[in-house]
């Protein structure tokens, strides 16, 4: 009798959890389009990035750093964790906009107060299955000025 007691316990449970509105959307692995055709949706993994920055080229080693971006409808999230050293790990979010290949990103949760609420245009576009975003990233403030290339 307990056993069915919690079986049925866990179905209901299991029931109430997995309702979905009608609004409700899922994106799968391959980052199809939403009923927005926002094609940028999804979560994606950086597999090259390069940093310009004054006279000097950073390309970033994806072999020692995990990056991942997640985008939704509204908001974009992303997040860098080492392989190796697990303090080596920062992240960002917030809202952003896009019109055709202009996505402009709106930091509003980080650790870096000079980045909260700026406003950083990129380009985006997809090629088969990879989403590229580059363009400028501009904090006068702190003199920070790199273009930005990602895929």
């Amino acid at each position: 009798m307990k056993i069915l007691l919690i079986v049925l316990s866990a179905a209901f449970v299991l029931t109430c959890c997995n309702t979905k509105t009608e609004n409700s959307k899922v994106f799968d692995s391959k980052n199809s389009m939403t009923a927005d055709n926002n094609k940028i949706a999804g979560t994606w993994r950086l597999v090259y990035g390069e940093v310009k920055e004054n006279d000097s080229l950073t390309i970033r080693d994806v072999t020692k750093s995990e990056f991942i971006k997640i985008i939704n409808e509204t908001h974009f999230a992303f997040f860098s964790q080492d392989r190796k050293y697990a303090s080596l790990f920062y992240g960002a979010g917030g809202t952003y906009t896009i019109e055709n290949n202009e996505y402009i990103e709106k930091p509003m949760y980080t650790a870096w107060d000079d980045y909260r609420y700026e406003t950083f245009p990129f380009t985006v576009e997809i090629k088969n299955d990879t989403l590229i975003q580059y363009g400028t990233e501009e904090v006068k403030e702190s003199n920070i000025k790199r273009y930005i290339i990602e895929k």
